[in-house]
């Protein structure tokens, strides 16, 4: 798929079936992230893979960080088959500034997203106050230098095989406020 169709196309999708990408399919899928631009190739970023009681552990987490409320936070990190942390595991470097190596990582984000929808896969991207807590650090086991920028939750596009109903339009662009000349 060229890449403005991939762009057009894509779509969030917040209920999603119980089927996922295996392990291996999520392999093939980040693969190509490969080429995400990455000044001096740091790669400053890693994905973990939440699936069956880790979601579980990551609701406790965040209920944890949130005062209570383990059950709604249970419920919502189970929304998905599979949830996937999107980890800015900084390197060091004199050249390249903690925001760049965020913005790599974001763009991993972003381009996986591109990548499911084209494989046939729902995603939606997941942030919250809860994502930079001590609790939910914790629960993924990060470094002491590593820091949550939000999740992916993926599974399968609900009534695939009927006839899609037509997506939302999207609102277009502003052009006066997004893109200029000097």
């Amino acid at each position: 798929m060229p890449a403005r169709a991939a762009f057009d196309a894509r779509r969030s999708f917040s209920k999603v079936t119980a089927e996922a990408p295996s392990s291996d399919e999520l392999r093939e899928l980040v693969a190509p992230l490969a080429s995400v631009a990455d000044h001096s190739g740091l790669r400053p970023w890693r994905l973990i893979e939440l699936r069956g009681d880790a979601r579980l552990r990551l609701g406790d987490a965040m209920g944890d960080a949130a005062g209570g409320k383990h059950e709604k936070y249970r419920a919502k990190a189970t929304r998905a088959p599979l949830v996937l942390a999107i980890v800015v595991a900084p390197q060091p470097s004199k050249k390249v500034p903690l925001w760049e190596q965020e913005a790599v990582a974001s763009g991993v984000a972003h381009g996986l997203g591109l990548l499911l929808h084209e494989a046939g896969w729902g995603s939606i991207w997941r942030t919250g106050e809860l994502t930079r807590t001590d609790a939910v650090h914790a629960a993924h086991q990060l470094g002491a230098d590593e820091y949550l920028l939000g999740w992916l939750y993926i599974g399968g596009i609900p009534d695939r095989g009927r006839p899609e109903k037509s997506p939302k339009p999207r609102k277009p662009l502003d052009f006066t406020r997004h893109l200029s000349a000097l």
